[in-house]
């Protein structure tokens, strides 16, 4: 059952869905230390159903990411297609992944000001879409 709102008119109007929550992992095949997080990754889409995950090679995508340069592998992009929570480098290690996710996705969580980091979060979301 989805919620409602009052419209303008009175009458009940539904309310739009909250922006999905995206993981993305940006990394290189050629960096073993990606190669050796893919799994966990894919672990964690499957124990975060509520999320959307998307691993970006950064060399294959080339386009889509533009001209920000990555400079650490792996790389997480976390956010919905209005804010940005994290972008940065993480340890490679599941455990520490889903204590983020937890911590980030949340209600009380702050929005990064990344202008360059929301854009192309955006991108990967059209280009996911």
């Amino acid at each position: 059952m989805s919620a409602q709102m009052p419209s303008r008119d009175g009458g009940a109007a539904p309310v739009p869905p909250a922006a999905p929550w995206w993981v993305v992992c940006l990394c290189a095949e050629w960096c073993n230390v990606c190669r050796g997080i893919r799994p966990a990754f894919d672990a964690l889409a499957a124990d975060w159903p509520r999320l959307r995950f998307a691993w970006v090679d950064v060399e294959d995508e080339e386009d889509l990411v533009g001209e920000l340069d990555i400079e650490t592998f792996p790389t997480l992009l976390i956010g919905n297609a209005a804010e940005v929570r994290f972008f940065g480098p993480v340890q490679p290690q599941a455990a520490v992944l889903s204590r983020m996710l937890a911590g980030l996705t949340g209600d009380d969580g702050a929005g990064l000001d990344d202008a360059d980091a929301l854009a192309l979060l955006q991108r990967i979301i059209a280009s996911r879409a």
